[in-house]
């Protein structure tokens, strides 16, 4: 059943999405000339590792430069089309491509890095035991905005309480999540479990 939804609203979402996806490829050619997919390998069910398909907002060689994986608000490595993809989640719809090919599902926890996970304790890693999604309970319940460990907390939550019911919540509430913040500060993420600041 699970399968067969992700199966269904990722064939229609790529179909209503491909006008956007078009013009937004159009829009990063013609910025700089660098290619218009960003693919990076993130964990998935299991702890197995996947590429990840993004539509590329920063400059080529990015990871490399700055604050590496992290991204933070105004950073300099972002291009200006980039930015406007960022701010309504534009640069996440290729993802349906992923949900597509069983890598993710539409609900579920966001994939992270390989680094994130090794640094799980046994009860993190239980968000490990579904399928990433395109949206989820802790990008509803405050997204980029929550300290790491809280997030990881309400994707534990979710593997546990998961149902119909919730799922229709989250995808209720998706739409106005879409437009919150994505950035995740200078350590991409990740705050060590003694340290409550916002991310």
């Amino acid at each position: 059943m699970n399968r067969a939804f992700d199966v269904l609203i990722g064939g229609a979402g790529i179909v209503l999405a491909s006008p956007v996806l078009g013009l937004a490829a159009l829009a990063i050619k013609a910025g700089d000339g660098g290619p218009v997919f960003y693919r990076q390998t993130r964990v998935g069910r299991g702890g197995e590792d996947f590429e990840l398909l993004k539509l590329r907002t920063m400059e080529v060689g990015a990871e490399a430069r700055g604050a590496g994986f992290a991204v933070n608000e105004g950073d300099p490595r972002i291009t200006r089309v980039g930015r406007l993809l960022r701010r309504a989640s534009i640069d996440e719809l290729p993802q349906l491509w992923n949900v597509l090919r069983g890598d993710m599902s539409v609900i579920g926890p966001r994939p992270t890095l390989r680094y994130q996970v090794e640094r799980y304790d046994e009860r993190q890693r239980r968000r490990l035991e579904v399928k990433p999604g395109l949206t989820g309970w802790a990008q509803v319940n405050g997204r980029a905005a929550l300290p790491w460990p809280e997030r990881i907390e309400l994707d534990v939550w979710y593997v546990e309480h998961r149902s119909p019911g919730v799922d229709l919540r989250i995808l209720l509430r998706t739409p106005l999540a879409l437009f919150r913040g994505t950035y995740k500060g200078k350590t991409g993420g990740w705050r060590e479990p003694s340290d409550h600041g916002r991310t």
